[in-house]
């Protein structure tokens, strides 16, 4: 199979042009590298971490968007990167510890050829469903009594494949006994306007990205895969308060290449903590459907052990690969 768009629901990061503040640094020039296209919320992230982290660090940063591979083509440019503090890698959480997983073929492993910086902050995803499940179906129990009682509707929509969303439908198709059949769109947008127009029973997606059509009731959003109810939808419950133990949430994080110095993942971790901890940043980055979290570098090798451990019998079951 080749390689699609890789992050379902996860918007595209750039540290993008700096303010003329983060410019007139004057240490040395630092570039982050980031996987995908500029865009989205997780450009804004980076440029509020820019405009403080720089002056922090008293260096000129600037960014490079390696797109290509589904990631890949980045994060192979930082792995082999001057570990001497000058390059850095920002990409989410999937692309560390689900990239390897369905490599034929793996092409890096994020605890040997990275050192850990921070995690920067999460975004959740959601189960809803559209106008092709009828409008008494109101909770998530009743939706899976809708399942079994209507097995050729158990169709569900993700905004690609090799995805957070793909393996959470093979959890669920799992946790829940059903056949489930996936089909992958091309970004979210899509499936919201299949489900709006009853072409698609339900989708897995970013909670963010179906919240409009929510609110003005055109699709019903019956759970969250995070670990609590989300601050952006707290009527909404969580997939473990219906008794599934799923948590499918994702996450920006920040990496070194391997070889590079403690001290410095240290003092950029801190960097980033305290950015995170502005009010002003916080307030924008809740406005765009971003929570922010900062961690010290264990906290960053934590998290992704425990995605990798989570996820990785779950992938390894569906037999899934894509090819390099």
């Amino acid at each position: 199979m080749k390689r699609r768009d890789f992050l379902a629901g996860s918007a595209a990061c750039s540290l993008g042009a700096l303010t003329g503040q983060a410019l007139a640094q004057s240490g040395p020039l630092t570039k982050v590298i980031f996987p995908f296209a500029a865009g989205g919320g997780g450009d804004a992230l980076c440029r509020l971490l820019a405009q403080h982290i720089g002056p922090l660090l008293d260096r000129n940063i600037i960014v490079e968007n390696r797109t290509g591979g589904d990631g890949l083509i980045g994060i192979k440019a930082v792995k082999g990167a001057n570990p001497d503090g000058t390059t850095i890698l920002v990409t989410t959480g999937p692309t560390m510890y689900l990239l390897p997983m369905v490599e034929t073929t793996p092409s890096f492993d994020a605890a040997k050829d990275f050192v850990p910086v921070s995690q920067l902050a999460r975004f959740e995803f959601c189960v809803f469903v559209g106008t092709a499940v009828p409008a008494e179906v109101k909770d998530f129990k009743q939706f899976v009594a809708w399942l079994k009682a209507n097995p050729d509707k158990a169709t569900f929509g993700v905004p690609s494949n090799g995805t957070i969303p793909h393996f959470s439908g093979s959890r669920l198709e799992q946790a829940l006994g059903i056949k489930l059949t996936r089909v992958a769109y091309r970004g979210s947008a899509p499936i919201i306007n299949d489900l709006v127009g009853g072409h698609m029973p339900f989708a897995i997606s970013t909670l963010t990205d179906a919240i409009p059509q929510h609110r003005a009731g055109n699709i019903r959003i019956l759970a969250v895969g995070s670990e609590t109810r989300s601050p952006f939808l707290p009527d909404a419950p969580t997939l473990k308060e219906n008794g599934i133990d799923l948590v499918a949430d994702a996450w920006y994080g920040m990496w070194l290449p391997a070889g590079a110095s403690s001290d410095f993942a240290k003092k950029l971790s801190e960097a980033a903590a305290a950015a995170l901890a502005k009010p002003e940043v916080k307030e924008k980055l809740l406005a765009i459907g971003l929570i922010p979290v900062g961690s010290t570098p264990e906290g960053l090798t934590q998290q992704l052990a425990a995605n990798t451990a989570f996820w990785q019998p779950v992938v390894k079951e569906t037999g899934y690969k894509i090819t390099n």
